[in-house]
């Protein structure tokens, strides 16, 4: 529990919740020391880092570089050096990296302290493409290091571990530890804390110890990860968090009851090894008047701010400072300008519209209304006499005469990129592409898709929050109105609308919600009350589109099931639902 009013709380704690880079150690490094620095100023006497914050995560393959895994094996002795040099050794610093054992790579986290490493913890060996794998925890035999702080017992768990029952949660609560850290990086996913809470307060209770849980933020290619980091008492209360998608310190004093009674030996099938630090008890010190428990964002707040963190990270990591992409006047790509702009200010998003025979005056003066809206660049390239030519030349005809138009707007916008230097986004969203109603080389093109993980539906909610929450700031909605209200259309032909090849989106997404994302096959649909034909039309559209979700370009994951990181199918592949 966190002590009011008392003289002499027993440790204060600080959970440094920063955003890395995968492969920077210098600059994970440089960041630990700034974070460490600001946690001695607060005065905590220890800091909490994320899973893996010296090497960034995922590293996935990268692990296979034993160059790479020596490098962070030595930059952690390194560190602990560098540290006390910066007048920071007193502060116990728990940092994540990559390390090596006879076996090969492996997830590590370590304990620094007055210039040495003093504790260090193994978790699953890597590569571990599914980021999450209840096959890869603590095996047993494996060794848990514990720490004696100010003569308080300190273990140490990592991500994953904490998911396993019977576990290093289980043998660190029979050895009798005092406090139980665990450095994080769990990615995003809608409705995330209604499962971490629940948990991190249920393994608490099992370690009979406060358990401070650090969680990474920031976006690596297609993840995003969120933050939230907490701190729950041994009894499951919530006693400190931290604000969603933003590096912060957070700092709480803790008031610890020392079990005394921990020492070495064999539990829960794992043995445990304590190293004494310090034994005598801390000096009386002023605790921090109120911990911090931020409150949890709304769920479309929290979804907005998952894509502006993937998307801006994903751009800035990788060494781009600008946006092009085509500003068509419908629905997605007034999103993805949002949040572009929202991500990297208006100034850095070049808006192209790039009208064809068949583009609408309104699709024309809503892209133009939208890039004035949030301070975009805006230029016009008409593409009708370039497809002109391409029809000509071929006799082309039907659907290759339509997607020759999307073909030559790819084509230009990836010329722009190459001329100009900007990085192009694709706009498709996931209702689109679990379809496979997008255009190969066309509208797919790109490096970075923002809402691919993002049904349709779901599009114009965010939209209609996000125009919302500016009105409620007294600013300009970013989004027309038009853009949000009209039918949607590819407009590749004459009067053409979504709906000439689509079921009703509201529908749509309610089939591949579950199909795509529960797995449900024809006959539970059919029990959930689709209609048969339609079941079947969307079901064939979906499996016969996965040779054109290989190919579309990452985007930020916010479902549990999202297509390329989660949801992978054979592309040769002859099963298909069918009603029994």
């Amino acid at each position: 529990m966190v002590r009011e009013n008392v003289a002499m709380p027993q440790l204060r704690i600080a959970l440094a919740q920063v955003n890395t880079t995968v492969g920077d150690l210098t600059g994970n490094a440089r960041l630990t020391v700034e974070w460490t620095r600001k946690a001695a100023e607060a005065g905590a006497h220890v800091v909490v880092f994320p899973e893996m914050s010296l090497t960034g995560y995922p590293v996935e393959d990268l692990s296979l570089r034993k160059t790479f895994a020596r490098a962070s094996h030595q930059l952690v002795e390194d560190l602990a050096k560098e540290l006390d040099n910066a007048g920071c050794g007193d502060v116990l610093t728990y940092v994540g990296h990559l390390d090596l054992d006879e076996v090969g790579p492996r997830d590590a986290a370590a304990a620094l302290y007055r210039g040495e490493v003093v504790a260090r913890q193994f978790k699953h060996h890597l590569p571990n493409y599914g980021v999450f794998d209840e096959h890869r925890y603590f095996k047993p035999g494996e060794t848990l290091d514990v720490v004696r702080f100010h003569g308080l017992d300190i273990g140490m768990v990592i991500c994953e571990d904490i998911w396993q029952d019977g576990g290093p949660i289980t043998a660190l609560g029979k050895a009798g530890v005092d406090l139980v850290v665990a450095p994080n990086a769990s990615p995003y996913e809608r409705s995330k804390d209604d499962v971490r809470l629940p948990l991190i307060a249920r393994r608490a209770a099992e370690a009979g110890a406060p358990l401070v849980y650090t969680n990474q933020i920031g976006g690596q290619d297609d993840l995003v990860f969120d933050g939230d980091s907490i701190v729950v008492g041994a009894d499951g209360t919530l006693l400190a968090r931290a604000p969603q998608f933003a590096e912060h310190l957070l700092v709480v004093d803790l008031d610890l009851e020392p079990s005394g009674h921990c020492a070495d030996g064999e539990l829960a099938g794992l043995h445990v090894r304590r190293r004494v630090l310090t034994d005598a008890p801390l000096a009386a010190y002023e605790p921090i008047t109120e911990p911090t428990i931020s409150e949890p964002l709304s769920e479309e707040a929290e979804v907005w701010a998952a894509l502006v963190t993937g998307l801006r990270d994903y751009v800035q990591k990788n060494g781009f400072s600008s946006v092009t992409f085509g500003f068509s006047g419908g629905i997605d790509s007034a999103v993805v300008a949002a949040l572009a702009a929202d991500a990297l200010g208006g100034d850095s998003v070049y808006g192209v519209s790039m009208p064809s025979a068949y583009s609408s005056e309104h699709s024309r003066s809503d892209a133009s209304d939208l890039a004035r809206r949030i301070g975009a660049h805006f230029r016009t390239e008409p593409v009708e006499a370039m497809v002109k030519l391409y029809v000509d030349q071929l006799n082309l005809t039907g659907l290759a005469g339509e997607n020759i138009q999307a073909r030559v707007r790819g084509m230009l916008l990836m010329a722009l990129s190459n001329l100009d230097g900007h990085l192009v986004l694709a706009t498709g969203n996931k209702s689109e592409i679990a379809v496979g109603y997008s255009t190969i080389y066309g509208d797919a093109v790109g490096a970075f898709a923002p809402i691919k993980d993002v049904f349709k539906t779901h599009v114009w909610e965010l939209a209609r929050w996000r125009n919302a929450e500016a009105e409620k700031h007294g600013e300009t909605p970013p989004i027309p109105e038009n853009s949000i209200s009209k039918p949607p259309s590819a407009e590749l032909r004459p009067d053409q609308l979504d709906s000439d090849s689509l079921p009703d989106y509201a529908l749509l997404d309610n089939i591949l919600d579950g199909y795509v994302e529960g797995d449900r096959g024809y006959a539970d649909l059919i029990a959930d009350g689709f209609d048969p034909a339609t079941i079947d039309r969307v079901v064939r559209m979906v499996d016969k589109a996965e040779y054109k979700r290989r190919q579309y370009p990452p985007g930020t994951k916010i479902t549990f099931k999202a297509f390329g990181r989660d949801r992978r199918l054979p592309i040769t592949n002859a099963w298909r639902e069918h009603q029994a």
